[in-house]
């Protein structure tokens, strides 16, 4: 395809990033000393559900200066009467030089286009996960990240609040609360089945064009779009990369392994929502992504990690005891045991990068005004999520993978390392 962006284009980019060959633009002047009530600029890119939950939570720290939708209605509904500066395309919220911080909540085939773009004019970011739709996107943000230095925070929010049932449970595995761990099972829940659908006309305040960015020129079908893109590979990895990125992100902390990644990665069995051929849909009109899996990761320290989709939680199993966290629930001997011996709060402390119990937006924020580390930040994301989509690759093509976390690369299988990036339509390439 002449408008495709090759893998060995986005790896050079990377690369050249890497060694400083990219001379990345100047970046505007931060505010690096906030006053107690000065706050920060904020613009919000993304205005659906989502997006309306991070603009309420970041206009706690600043006014929201600009909001940014592809959907006219999206973006109306957060203008605040006309107060907010509305745009259709984020670039131009990104020209405005009084916006210090941008929110990023659009679907996942956007989250690293719109956070590199940010960055690189000067915005610290706060951008939902998943971030990336493929492994060699995580790398091309990575590099940008280590080269801007922005201060990035991905809203996997587990880390920071549900009681901090998950951070208590990282702190449990990693100080031996349960002996060394042999099994961890993640629940992440399967995705639904769907149609067909029929194709429509896009309704008069959706860009469609610009909706689908890099992905391929479809026509519109309404199941394709906001809510439950989702069901769709052409848009995001399904519950894989979905629930995944929560969940995965959690139990590769607690291990230890939040810098590296699974030897291997084994479909034990998958269940498609629609057919697939060489790994990709043979229909265009129905959902395509996992509806049900069973997945073995093994990771370099022996640990054994499932990542199924029957439930929703973590189990860890040690040789100590066996115990299990989700939003709602934190249970079993280990942590019943906390009543009496609580994990210290240093310990707790530590896994926050020195910061105090904090939401996950005011973490971010915090790391705004010092320029500190976040608690969920692009590196220990793109390693979880890397998991995740060796996952998808693996069910996808419905064999065992091997995976080398050091070189981050696929061993012995072109076929499949050629997931490891996808085409992207010309003007919405994806670059360092």
């Amino acid at each position: 395809m002449r408008d495709a962006v090759t893998r060995r284009d986005v790896l050079k980019s990377a690369a050249a990033l890497s060694a400083g060959a990219s001379v990345l633009p100047t970046l505007l002047a931060h505010r690096s000393v906030l006053g107690a009530n000065e706050g920060v600029g904020v613009g919000c890119i993304g205005n659906g559900g989502m997006g309306r939950g991070d603009l309420n939570a970041a206009s706690r720290f600043g006014p929201i200066l600009a909001v940014c939708d592809v959907d006219a209605d999206h973006a109306g509904k957060v203008s605040d009467g006309g107060k907010r500066a509305v745009f259709d395309d984020y670039r131009r919220l990104l020209d405005r030089k009084d916006i210090d911080v941008v929110t990023v909540s659009t679907p996942d085939h956007w989250h690293t286009r719109i956070s590199i773009d940010a960055m690189k004019a000067g915005k610290d970011v706060y951008c939902q996960k998943p971030l990336t739709l493929t492994i060699d996107e995580g790398k091309i943000l990575c590099a940008v990240a280590r080269q801007t230095k922005r201060v990035f925070q991905v809203g996997t929010q587990q880390r920071s609040e549900n009681k901090e049932f998950f951070l208590k449970s990282v702190a449990m595995c990693r100080t031996g609360r349960i002996g060394k761990i042999r099994k961890v099972t993640v629940a992440i829940g399967g995705a639904p089945n769907g149609g067909p659908f029929k194709k429509a006309e896009p309704p008069p305040s959706l860009n469609w064009e610009r909706w689908l960015g890099q992905a391929p020129l479809v026509d519109y079908i309404p199941q394709r779009c906001h809510g439950t893109f989702r069901w769709w590979y052409e848009y995001s990895g399904g519950k894989l990369t979905d629930w995944g990125a929560h969940h995965v992100d959690i139990a590769q902390w607690a291990i230890g392994m939040e810098e590296s990644g699974p030897l291997t990665v084994e479909p034990i069995s998958a269940t498609h929502a629609s057919e697939l051929k060489d790994g990709m849909p043979v229909k265009d009109d129905c959902y395509n992504t996992a509806t049900a899996f069973n997945i073995k990761c093994v990771f370099p320290n022996d640990v054994e990690m499932y990542v199924v989709s029957q439930g929703n939680g973590i189990t860890f199993e040690g040789e100590k005891g066996t115990f299990f966290v989700n939003r709602a629930k934190h249970e079993g001997p280990p942590v019943d045991a906390l009543k009496n011996d609580p994990i210290p709060e240093e310990i707790l402390k530590r896994l926050r990068k020195g910061k105090d119990s904090n939401s996950h937006m005011g973490n971010f924020m915090a790391c705004v005004k010092d320029r500190g580390a976040t608690i969920s930040d692009v590196f220990t994301h793109h390693r979880a999520l890397t998991t995740c989509h060796l996952c998808g690759i693996a069910i996808r093509l419905g064999r065992k993978l091997t995976w080398d976390p050091k070189t981050e690369q696929i061993v012995g299988d072109d076929a499949a390392a050629a997931f490891l990036a996808r085409p992207q339509r010309k003007g919405y390439e994806i670059t360092a």
